[in-house]
């Protein structure tokens, strides 16, 4: 599938980090503005409860399977924002990771932040995205 992301990279700024710094989409494009996965199972019940890298994957699939419903796949992600329930940076890093094991090679613009307290009992991590389609 092709994107209409094209993702940015500045050899002006550096490049030990791991995603672009922008992302561009030339118009007309359709946009999806998703609301923040969460780590909730069908069921609506928290999942992986303590476990901040078992939360993530489930928010991440779920991120996948809100896409797919609109046609879409983690290639057309323009943006996101990676919440971690911490103030501890290993926690953050820890969701980070596994967020980039999905990404893969599109280390879409994203901003990483520790927060002090997420919606859900026991919730510890969360993602919202802005996706663009062809």
């Amino acid at each position: 599938m092709s994107s209409a992301v094209k993702l940015i990279r500045n050899s002006r700024l550096t490049s030990a980090v791991d995603y672009a710094y922008a992302a561009v989409v030339d118009a007309p494009a359709r946009s999806l503005w998703l609301a923040g996965a969460c780590p909730l199972d069908a069921e609506g019940r928290t999942v992986a409860v303590g476990d901040y890298e078992g939360q993530a994957h489930q928010v991440m699939r779920n991120l996948m399977t809100t896409l797919e419903d609109a046609g879409a796949g983690l290639t057309d992600i323009a943006r996101t924002t990676v919440y971690v329930a911490s103030v501890d940076q290993a926690d953050l890093v820890a969701v980070w990771n596994v967020y980039r094991e999905y990404m893969g090679e599109h280390d879409a613009p994203s901003t990483l932040l520790g927060v002090s307290v997420l919606g859900y009992d026991d919730q510890l991590v969360e993602v919202e995205a802005v996706a663009v389609l062809p």
